[in-house]
């Protein structure tokens, strides 16, 4: 792997001492608190429902709610990384997460589940960020893809172990079980934060958290026609998927008739599946560069969502069947994701955490939007969740192949 290049936020930076396996290692189980906080769970969601006597729109607040404070929490934690470095915001990030996973773990109640996913949302948000941040500390955007497509292979090999695990810790111990194994993934990344991350931002920016200073950069980030591309690139790929982790427990075992456990499988196997799209971005990137690995992901994305239609269309709803288009969707996520995510952040050197902030914050916001719309049209067939990645299929496909190459390369974007 290449070796990490210094941050170019200051000309007399001196290179970050961090050894690559570490920083991928750190970045990995960084960037996994996300699928580990929604996927482990999944499988529980619809006995945490019955248990607690909630609707089923109370349980997809559950997910969406925490979704919306961690979008929103970004716009302050990004900020504050830019001023006070990653290191402080990770370590305090973490602290409270654990805190707040004990709180979800022992809710009495739906609605003090929800309050304590909140936190945990909030708290998330100064994880992911940070993460995002580091990778533009330490490399430029292509090298940034790349690291990123290794730090989301290591997410996908925990994204993989989740759901079956969420499923037979619900199954044997209850739901609580799955919800308290947060608390224990987290506790353990923050020892190995504590103990081995340095630092990484080269220079603090001491005007990042004036009102004016921080206006400026806001605007400087959302004028960018590179951000937006790459950033409505991430929130159509991720709206996608938040449509499958939202639906699927309840159309995979209440409607398909699932167990628990054989759900969790079938997340497993996706996971593989996006698992494989991150080995397959790095060869496309090193054959193709960056734009056209994104526009051949669309062409994969598109394939995906248009099967899945087809074969709900024709009648065959069977588990398997349904799932196996998604694993395109998934393989072009596995794409997506990390060349998107280093793409919004790639013009900004020196205000990674605001743009990672606002890349973050529309991602969730999309997710929250889906969360609500899905509550309101699960209806006991397949269609809220083939329509729903269908459609986010079909955006993806002409973002990737029309707004991403005229923009995602910022020396050729028009002004």
């Amino acid at each position: 792997m290449p070796a990490p290049c210094a941050s170019v936020a200051s000309a007399a930076a001196v290179p970050v001492p961090v050894r690559p396996g570490l920083a991928i290692l750190v970045l990995a189980l960084l960037l996994s608190l996300q699928p580990v906080t929604t996927d482990l769970y999944l499988p529980a969601l619809p006995a945490l429902t019955r248990s607690l006597g909630a609707s089923m729109a109370d349980a997809q607040l559950t997910l969406s709610a925490l979704l919306l404070a961690f979008g929103c929490s970004q716009m302050f934690w990004g900020p504050l990384s830019d001023r006070f470095g990653r290191r402080p915001i990770l370590l305090v990030g973490l602290g409270a997460y654990t805190l707040a996973s004990l709180g979800s773990a022992f809710a009495p109640a739906m609605d003090l589940l929800i309050l304590w996913r909140s936190a945990q949302g909030a708290a998330m948000g100064a994880v992911v960020v940070c993460a995002r941040a580091i990778v533009r500390d330490l490399y430029d955007p292509l090298e940034g893809a790349r690291a990123m497509s290794r730090a989301f292979t290591g997410l996908g090999i925990v994204a993989c172990a989740c759901a079956p695990l969420g499923g037979l810790l619900s199954a044997w111990l209850g739901w609580r079980a799955a919800l308290l194994a947060l608390t224990v993934y987290a506790a353990l990344t923050l020892a190995l934060v504590v103990l081995h991350l340095p630092e990484t931002l080269a220079q603090r920016n001491p005007q990042a958290l004036r009102p004016a200073t921080l206006l400026g950069t806001w605007l400087q980030v959302l004028r960018s026609p590179t951000f937006w591309a790459f950033s409505l690139l991430t929130m159509a790929t991720y709206g996608g998927l938040f449509t499958f982790l939202a639906a699927s427990s309840f159309v995979y075992i209440d409607v398909l008739g699932l167990t628990r456990t054989q759900y969790g499988w079938v997340m497993a196997s996706a996971g593989v599946a996006y698992f494989g799209g991150t080995f397959l971005c790095r060869r496309l990137l090193v054959h193709h560069g960056l734009l056209r690995t994104v526009a051949i992901a669309g062409g994969l994305s598109l394939g995906g969502g248009a099967l899945l239609v087809l074969f709900a269309w024709l009648g065959w709803q069977r588990p398997w069947v349904l799932v196996l288009p998604y694993y395109l969707f998934m393989l072009g996520h596995g794409i997506h994701q990390p060349c998107g995510q280093s793409g919004a952040l790639g013009p900004f050197p020196r205000a990674a955490g605001v743009a990672s902030a606002l890349n973050g914050c529309l991602m969730m916001l999309a997710a929250f939007a889906i969360g609500g719309w899905l509550g309101r049209r699960l209806d006991g067939t397949v269609w809220p969740l083939v329509n729903g990645i269908g459609f986010w299929s079909l955006v993806l496909a002409l973002v990737s192949w029309t707004l991403v190459q005229r923009f995602g390369d910022p020396a050729r974007a028009p002004a």
